[in-house]
């Protein structure tokens, strides 16, 4: 994928928002980006990469993102892989204590909405 920036939007630091991933490809729209529309009833701009322990948490919670769904041209996710996450299913794992780290950069304002900077910062992948 040649572009790295999506301009005219902006992530949580206020910079053009970044890619968040490719391999597998990412975001609502199938682009890699953490971008957001009128149709993406769930928000989908939060970028982290995944670990096991969150897989298992959204699974607990009936959405299961480790299981591939061809129909939907979903190939299952694993630990380590970058996705845009529900911005609410995101905040109730990090309340439990199990929200995968956060790729800021990548991370749609629309996030600001759901989670504090701090919180999204504590998440943060080093």
């Amino acid at each position: 994928m040649e572009n790295k920036i999506k301009k005219g939007e902006k992530n949580v630091l206020g910079t053009d928002l970044q890619i968040a991933g490719t391999n597998p490809l990412t975001g609502y729209y199938r682009d890699g980006f953490c971008s957001t529309g009128y149709a993406d009833k769930g928000v989908h701009v939060i970028a982290a990469t995944l670990t096991d322990e969150f897989l298992q948490f959204t699974k607990s919670q009936g959405n299961d993102l480790t299981t591939p769904s061809p129909q939907y041209n979903f190939p299952g996710l694993k630990a380590g892989d970058n996705w845009c996450l529900c911005a609410l299913r995101w905040k109730e794992a990090f309340d439990a204590g199990v929200a995968p780290p956060v790729i800021l950069e990548a991370t749609h304002e629309k996030a600001l909405k759901f989670a504090t900077i701090e919180e999204l910062k504590n998440s943060t992948k080093s």
